[in-house]
């Protein structure tokens, strides 16, 4: 009794103790909120006008495509009213290819061979890591709702699908990894395309009807068409040569070390210039947002016809998605760097929501750059070496979209999958999602390399079709919080490595600095001697 006694009053304690905090808190609050003033309301508006301009530009946008839908209007009247959206669109696309240059470049001269070999690994090691997360979630989600259960007689759209062959898919993608012509790499990427030849054959027979040879031997000539691969090109961004080619590029730049310095401040200076044209263009994106989920939304197809097959699709794709992106890529950032998550993804709202307008990770790009950046006080050096290669081969949204997507092909087929099937699934959808263009639905092309490894009908993606609008831009919004979420945890995990760099950059100054005045005759003032503020970016 008397040691009961004894530990009786610390409980207590403890509790008063957080009663106590409780009520501390509660009346700060309320002091706070009693306190603001005009000044405090007009400041906040200001520091998150873009946010709130980009939240209200969805909103309308929503309201605006529903109240349109009765009026039906025609594909020309749409084009028309979707056109200030096809005009933001062009305008993040302008600057994509100089940005992502630039941003690679200055990022890898920044940094000495063994930081930025630190940097990658990390970077490679976070996205191979969320993508399998995943998949994973993709595969167990379609399994366990099992959207593909009913008759396939509610389908009734089917067409045809080019046929892609997954050895000459991930041919096409070592071959953009290292294009010919770097100038040409601005415009167009490489892809297989197939064509017939025909073959003549002869055939040694014993009968009428024959040919008779040199030797006295009797042959049937044989003709037959085959399709062979052919090299070819699409107008497209080959974003992952550019890529392949900057990182390279920087590497010299900066073990040139002075040699390499005009150059290195010539990209500097254009990627400054670049990140003032996307601050302009940002006042722009919330018309052009709001103009662009209209349009989709007035030309989008009738909901209520939606078959229950289709519907449950839906809602298992967004269910693993939002498991992916508000439970797992949250939960690791914490992990890893121990600070709120919230507050981080609070900073990338606007990049978030342009995702969702554009549908474009590429053509996000510029906004994701300013809001880490300015919001989230990421390393410029991190940004420009982690954000481009993420925004080309960091596709979380995708990979779990093709997984789940190919498993639901084949419940609809009514074909079961063994273990081998759905781990192959799981590695092609991996693989096709590091080949996926930053464009808006590029997951439909890969997705004939994931259904084609397994056997399962191309022409089937079809049937998905009529949703893939809007989940597509939900994967893409999944991919932009990865990508982000990837920098900021590469910023952490490398932060002593950078601070190392900025003391070796200012040592280095200070040296170059002390020859170039001992080498030139002329009085120096004290002022000279000391760095002169220069940018470690």
């Amino acid at each position: 009794m008397t040691q009961s006694n004894g530990e009786n009053p610390a409980p207590r304690s403890r509790v008063q103790q957080l009663r106590q905090g409780i009520q501390d808190r509660s009346t700060q609050a309320r002091k706070t909120v009693q306190n603001i003033t005009k000044d405090d309301v007009k400041g906040f508006l200001t520091r998150n006008a873009f946010v709130i301009l980009t939240i209200a530009a969805v909103t309308i946008g929503i309201i605006l495509g529903f109240g349109l839908r009765p009026y039906k209007m025609s594909y020309r009247e749409v084009v028309y009213f979707s056109f200030p959206g096809e005009l933001l669109m062009r305008m993040l696309q302008m600057l994509v290819l100089p940005l992502l240059v630039s941003s690679l470049i200055t990022g890898m001269a920044a940094l000495d061979g063994r930081a930025s070999g630190k940097m990658g690994a990390r970077a490679v090691v976070y996205y191979m890591t969320t993508t399998a997360i995943a998949v994973f979630i993709g595969i167990v989600m379609v399994l366990i709702i099992h959207p593909g259960k009913g008759s396939r007689d509610e389908f009734t759209k089917q067409e045809k699908i080019e046929q892609v062959s997954p050895a000459d898919a991930f041919l096409d993608l070592i071959r953009n990894m290292f294009p010919p012509n770097i100038v040409q790499a601005c415009t167009q990427q490489f892809k297989t395309q197939y064509g017939k030849r025909v073959v003549h054959m002869k055939i040694a027979v014993s009968s009428v009807n024959v040919t008779e040879d040199a030797n006295n031997s009797l042959f049937h000539e044989v003709t037959r068409e085959e399709v062979i691969p052919v090299l070819g090109t699409v107008n497209s961004i080959n974003a992952l040569g550019l890529v392949v080619f900057s990182m390279g590029f920087g590497l010299i730049i900066g073990n040139m070390k002075e040699q390499g310095q005009p150059l290195r401040d010539f990209f500097d200076c254009l990627n400054e210039a670049i990140m003032r044209l996307v601050a302009i263009i940002m006042w722009y994106a919330p018309v052009g947002i709001m103009f662009l989920i209209a349009g989709k939304i007035v030309e989008m197809d009738d909901i209520t016809q939606m078959g229950s097959q289709l519907g449950m699709y839906t809602v298992t794709v967004i269910v693993g998605l939002l498991i992916h992106a508000i439970v797992v890529l949250p939960t690791l950032y914490f992990l890893v760097t121990r600070k709120n998550p919230v507050v981080f993804i609070g900073g990338l709202l606007q990049a978030l929501i342009t995702a969702l307008g554009t549908s474009s990770s590429s053509a996000t790009l510029p906004i994701t750059f300013k809001c880490l950046e300015e919001n989230n006080k990421i390393d410029k050096r991190v940004t420009r070496f982690v954000l481009p290669v993420g925004a080309t081969i960091n596709m979380d949204g995708t990979a779990l979209y093709e997984a789940l997507a190919a498993i639901f092909i084949a419940q609809v087929n009514n074909m079961t999958l063994n273990f081998g099937q759905i781990l192959t699934i799981s590695i092609t959808a991996t693989a096709a999602s590091i080949g996926a263009a930053g464009i808006p639905q590029a997951g439909l092309v890969t997705m004939v390399i994931v259904l084609t490894s397994v056997g399962l009908p191309t022409d089937d993606i079809t049937l998905i079709i009529a949703v893939d609008w809007f989940l597509d831009r939900l994967r893409t919004t999944t991919n932009v919080l990865g990508d982000s979420i990837g920098a900021g945890i590469v910023a952490h995990l490398s932060r002593h490595e950078l601070q190392g760099a900025d003391a070796e950059m200012g040592n280095s100054v200070v040296e170059e600095k002390d020859k170039s005045y001992q080498l030139i005759p002329v009085s120096s003032e004290p002022d000279n001697k000391t760095p002169d503020g220069e940018s470690n970016m």
